[in-house]
């Protein structure tokens, strides 16, 4: 075992990638860059190609230069999603050519202004959306996905912010209009949007909130959820027996047969709104049986039902919206208000845990088995834990038939690697 972690260790240390000829010049990279004949490097996590962990590794890169409208940021820390396993398997529409640097949040200091660029200094500590390659030291993006930083807030809690709390809180207020007295059903209440959605619903009176989760993360979040149900429990009957007419707001990132079973609960003029498709992404690669049980699992939508029983259907794609769709003007409303929500003291990311570059696989593994509370975060500065990545690459191949594992995550916790 000993043997194995030393072998381990040495695996990890070796993940950059160095060709003979990008060997960095000697004396340069005293900020963490490295230079390429006359042009500077960065590490960054590179995707080679669609498939299980084995695809990620860490490679450099040429250091992009910020273009006309851009900003170029030094990036201190970088956000973990769901989508991310999605995009690494390629399970979603349209996926981009391999080999691609994944990632679509990130925090950092501002290192240099693209041309036309207005109301930002070199040296502004920010966070942004990157339309991918946010795992990398250095990212360039649009001025409009860039946002400032509160001065108490902390280069991880930034990477932990805008995703996820952007996405509840539209999903909330601009899709569902909660308001007091509402009663609202969210799935993966341990996860990163799942305690956004429940610090906002506690922003407003008399909010009842339902949470399904897997039991270990129970004592941890019981404070943040009204009633919280196991998510392998029938918790439709669980709903039921607390609130008869069931629930008003219903936030679904599971899709299969949670569609009906959400749809079912709502009262009338209650909204169901589906973000995501977890149920899709069951092992380390992509599975065509999960992707297509999860769809078969949905109950066509009948809109005459909808029309006699006054209920609302709708999806929410933050990534859609600001990339293609063009609202990035109505995301940085949202962002506003979020930031003033932090200054005051009523919401506060959650960080599960923060993992080096070098660790991207282990990390990626802890969302695989649903073992997080709140957000996993990529810290660009730390140094990798040899043990922690020997314990954690442990990964099944099994994959394409692999049944959903959250149930019995309480033998997959990995606690220890939370710093």
């Amino acid at each position: 075992m000993a043997k194995e972690g030393v072998e381990k260790a040495e695996e990890t240390e070796q993940m950059i990638e160095k060709e003979p000829s990008k060997e960095p010049a000697e004396g340069g990279g005293g900020d963490g860059s490295h230079r390429l004949g006359d042009a500077q490097e960065m590490r960054a996590v590179v995707l080679a190609g669609f498939g299980g962990l084995n695809k990620l590794r860490l490679s450099r890169k040429a250091m992009p230069e910020p273009q006309d409208g851009e900003l170029k940021i030094r990036v201190k820390a970088c956000g973990l999603n769901f989508i991310d396993l999605m995009v690494r398997q390629g399970n979603i529409d349209n996926p981009p050519k391999t080999p691609l640097v994944p990632g679509f949040e990130c925090s950092g200091i501002v290192e240099a202004l693209g041309d036309s660029v207005k109301g930002y200094e070199i040296g502004d500590r920010v966070m942004a959306f990157v339309n991918y390659n946010a795992w990398a030291e250095v990212v360039c993006t649009p001025v409009e996905f860039v946002y400032k930083i509160p001065d108490d807030m902390s280069f991880s809690e930034a990477a932990a912010f805008p995703m996820n709390f952007v996405t509840a809180y539209m999903m909330l207020f601009e899709v569902a209009n909660l308001r007091e007295g509402m009663s609202v059903l969210v799935h993966s209440a341990g996860g990163g949007v799942g305690q956004a959605v429940a610090q906002l619903c506690s922003t407003v009176p008399n909010v009842t909130v339902f949470g399904t989760a897997s039991t270990f993360k129970h004592e941890a979040i019981k404070e943040s959820v009204t009633h919280l149900f196991d998510r392998n429990a029938d918790y439709v009957q669980e709903v039921k027996r607390i609130s008869a007419e069931g629930v008003d707001i219903v936030l679904d990132c599971l899709c299969g047969d949670n569609t009906g079973k959400g749809l079912s609960l709502l009262k009338p003029l209650g909204t169901y709104i589906l973000y995501g498709s977890s149920n899709m992404v069951t092992g380390e690669t992509k599975s065509f049986f999960s992707f297509a049980k999860s769809w078969w699992q949905v109950e066509k939508v009948n809109p005459i039902k909808l029309y006699e029983e006054n209920k609302v259907i709708a999806g929410f794609s933050l990534l859609h919206l600001l990339f293609k769709q063009g609202r990035a003007g109505l995301v940085r409303g949202v962002v506003d208000r979020l930031i003033g929500l932090y200054n005051q003291k009523k919401i506060k990311p959650v960080v599960d845990s923060l993992w080096a570059l070098e660790e991207v696989k282990e990390a990626m593994q802890r969302i695989h088995d649903r073992g997080n509370i709140g957000k996993l975060i990529l810290d660009v500065e730390k140094t990798p834990t040899p043990l922690m990545a020997n314990d954690s690459t442990e990964t099944s191949e099994a994959g394409e038939e692999e049944e959903d594992h959250e149930g019995d995550s309480e033998n997959k916790e990995r606690m220890p690697f939370i710093q």
